[in-house]
């Protein structure tokens, strides 16, 4: 009879973690397609937020976030994964700035602006702002005690510590002394690098400094989702401040192919790691 090799409990928790992350990804399309049916196609997927789609949307980040944190793997993988993590929640807490009439029932009134934050929303944002500074307080915290009591090692996880210290100072920063430019730019700040982080994880995925490397195959997909990215990235930051003057959804079919890709990072990623003995996200 044929031995079955039992995957142990590391290698099964970091496949389920990458089921997990792509899964958000199908959570926030069904919550968009349902809202879309009474709502219509909106110029972007952040506009969502102003629908029911907001609790998957915030809840699909906010799990993604989580996720993120737990697969980071070391070196530059561990930095770039952290740092998304960083980045996710705030698309979650901050929503995207509006046009007038864009989102049924969202009252926006903008004097000098085509897009700008729905006063009505303010109070949600302090609120999520708040609770990221705070949290993300707490974990540099964590990290620095359990440094300390040589849990982890600080050489290791340092680069991640400096990047959250940089984030949340400037989110900081920015929330107190510059509010209302926070507000109109926050979330497309954190949506740009976050999917920027991500391409850059492709391509350390395609060309790891250490361990096995990837087959031509896992290579040339890597790559592929990293140019893919980089060139949805320039088109969101071009295309952007014309959302709504078209008549045609731009915005929301370079979100939509963003998040496919992310979805097509970690399929691929799960299939070339399920095998691996060692279920670190990168081989370094």
């Amino acid at each position: 009879m044929s031995h079955i090799a039992v995957s142990t409990s590391p290698e099964r928790t970091y496949r389920y973690l990458r089921i997990g992350v792509a899964g958000t990804v199908v959570a926030i399309f069904i919550a968009v397609v349902q809202a879309a049916s009474t709502y219509g196609w909106l110029t972007s997927i952040s506009d969502y937020f102003y629908t029911p789609a907001r609790d998957v949307f915030v809840g699909a980040l906010v799990a993604a976030s989580v996720a993120l944190f737990a697969l980071s793997g070391r070196g530059l993988e561990r930095a770039l994964l952290d740092a998304a993590a960083l980045f996710a929640p705030l698309i979650a807490l901050v929503p995207t700035t509006l046009a007038p009439d864009s989102v049924p029932g969202v009252v926006v009134a903008c004097p000098d602006s085509p897009r700008c934050f729905p006063a009505a929303f303010e109070p949600d944002a302090a609120n999520g702002v708040t609770v990221y500074l705070v949290l993300g307080g707490l974990a540099v915290l964590v990290a620095l005690l359990l440094a300390l009591l040589r849990q982890v090692s600080l050489a290791a996880v340092w680069p991640s510590l400096l990047i959250a210290v940089v984030v949340l100072a400037a989110v900081a920063l920015t929330w107190s002394l510059a509010h209302d430019l926070f507000l109109q730019h926050a979330h497309f700040v954190a949506t740009t690098a976050f999917f920027a982080l991500f391409a850059a994880a492709a391509v350390r995925s395609a060309f790891p400094r250490r361990g096995p490397q990837p087959s031509p195959v896992f290579r040339a997909l890597y790559i592929a989702i990293a140019a893919g990215l980089i060139v949805l990235l320039v088109a969101y930051a071009i295309l952007l401040p014309q959302t709504g003057t078209t008549g045609v959804p731009i915005v929301l079919i370079v979100e939509i192919a963003a998040l496919v890709l992310f979805f097509a990072f970690w399929v691929v990623q799960g299939i070339e790691k399920w095998p691996d003995p060692d279920p670190s996200i990168i081989a370094g």
